[in-house]
């Protein structure tokens, strides 16, 4: 598999070179986010880890032209930005994961391996399913309600096919974290609540009767109608 580093740091792009290169993965090297882009157009790799404060075009820039054209591949946040809002923004934008510098060699592989790995098992699932009005291709990342079509990222399809296949019943933190992270995931505090609210902002039409429900201090549930 292919992966593209960038960041405007050569120390630091050193570093991610030899920890990727290690692990047998193939590597496109970008030291800015105009670089990181042109990369991206001309050989579309498996996996973007891309530095936020970037010269030319920034992380988030080069995150929303991407998802513009590609909802499906994975993209990773480096950063040393480390406020919530940073994260949120991200997320907002469509990234999979958001990895605070500095990190370990093995927290960035395990976490490289976890997205690949959950991006692959939603390809795996063929089959429609439908959560009340909403109806979700997970292989296609595609949800449809009343005609219209939306796109979903891996991580939501993952997060709705496991809700779906536990309908009705509480899935708790741990085991959500695990289906759709990873068992070798390091998640962050508020990781599947950011993904779960940014998640309901696309796909909830009646506040009062929710398709995810939050089940405090436990998890979250489907509860068919």
């Amino acid at each position: 598999m292919k992966i593209l580093l960038a960041d405007d740091d050569p120390v630091m792009l050193d570093t991610l070179r030899l920890c990727v290169v290690t692990e047998g993965f193939d590597i496109l090297i970008a030291a800015d986010g105009e670089e990181a882009y042109a990369l991206w157009e001309r050989h579309r790799p498996d996996l973007l880890c891309l530095d936020i404060m970037m010269p030319k075009l920034d992380g988030y820039e080069v995150c929303r032209r991407v998802r513009a054209i590609d909802p499906k591949v994975p993209i990773l946040f480096l950063s040393a930005k480390s406020e919530e809002i940073d994260v949120v923004v991200g997320l907002q934008l469509g990234a999979d994961d958001f990895v605070r510098k500095p990190f370990g060699k093995h927290e960035l592989i395990a976490r490289i391996r976890a997205v690949l790995r959950r991006g692959q098992a939603v390809a795996g699932r063929s089959a429609s399913f439908t959560m009340d009005d909403l109806t979700v291709w997970p292989a296609e990342l595609r949800g449809e309600r009343g005609g219209v079509s939306m796109d979903l990222s891996p991580r939501e399809a993952s997060i709705l096919a496991v809700l779906h296949e536990h309908a009705g019943q509480v899935v708790d933190r741990d085991t959500l974290l695990n289906k759709c992270w990873g068992l070798d995931y390091f998640p962050e505090s508020r990781t599947l609540d950011q993904h779960i609210a940014k998640l309901r902002k696309r796909i909830e039409t009646d506040p009062a009767r929710p398709l995810i429900e939050t089940v405090r201090g436990v998890g979250y549930r489907f509860r068919p109608l």
